[in-house]
């Protein structure tokens, strides 16, 4: 198994070109299933690639499709895709038997303004059927913080829907440009529901996916509060290169001691 927990981040095309990279250097791995991939994905092909991943004692967590997707949409049409697409993605999960499925929740103030109560109302069904799915593959679902500037939304989500397996996936990245509360904060209201982190930095003007350490994200902070309460969620580098990758492996072990061994 490999000994550092870290995972990466992974378009699943990407997979067999990079097995050998993940194997040397123990990592585990987040696959990324755009809608693309997932339509012209051969179940035969992925339940292969799950027997080689466990195999070789590598964890996996799942992102799912998220471009254009919304399960709080005010369009039935919409919500009908989106029902789809998630529904594709716990297809996946049911093979490659993953710890945690990463959903975007789709909310963004400026598109539904004040209609946050119908967004919430209109996404619940759609979150209590993907449970339903983690239960029969014993996986967590877990939604990601994108445009949002505080954390109530995602824990009002999480407690309407009211099960174990919905959880939050902390992104710094997303915070750093959109927060508008402090780390502290938000970890006061989503720590005890975090089940996985995304890890990269920017320097709050674009989704750079800096290697961490190398924006303005205050590092020490935001590793002492994961460390704090949720010690034992996955931790997923988000690198758009090899290169970057290795910085970001490089500086998360300075700055945690926990990197790839």
């Amino acid at each position: 198994m490999p000994e550092s927990g870290v995972h990466v981040h992974l378009p699943y095309p990407q997979l067999d070109e990079a097995f050998p990279f993940l194997v040397e250097r123990r990592l585990n791995v987040e696959l990324f299933f755009s809608s693309d991939t997932l339509d012209r994905l051969e179940p035969e092909q992925l339940a292969a690639a799950a027997a080689r991943l466990h195999a070789a004692g590598i964890r996996t967590t799942i992102h799912a499709p998220f471009m254009d997707l919304s399960p709080g949409s005010f369009e039935p049409l919409l919500r009908e895709v989106t029902r789809r697409r998630f529904h594709q993605a716990m297809d996946a999960a049911a093979l490659l038997r993953p710890r945690v499925v990463v959903f975007h929740p789709g909310y963004d103030k400026w598109r539904y303004g004040e209609n946050r109560e119908r967004w919430l109302a209109e996404s619940i069904p759609l979150w209590r059927e993907m449970v339903r799915r983690g239960e029969e593959c014993d996986c967590l679902i877990a939604v990601e913080n994108i445009f949002e500037e505080e954390p109530g939304t995602l824990l009002d989500l999480i407690r309407a829907v009211d099960s174990p397996r919905l959880r939050h996936c902390f992104d710094v990245g997303h915070w750093n440009l959109f927060g508008r509360v402090s780390l502290e904060e938000w970890f006061s209201l989503l720590g005890p529901y975090l089940a996985e982190s995304h890890i990269h930095d920017n320097r709050g003007e674009r989704d750079e996916h800096l290697p961490i350490g190398e924006g303005n994200v205050d590092t020490r902070l935001f590793f002492s509060l994961l460390e704090r309460h949720a010690p034992d969620a996955v931790r997923t580098i988000e690198a758009h290169s090899r290169e970057k990758l290795e910085r970001a492996l490089t500086n998360l072990a300075e700055l945690t001691g926990n990197g790839p061994g």
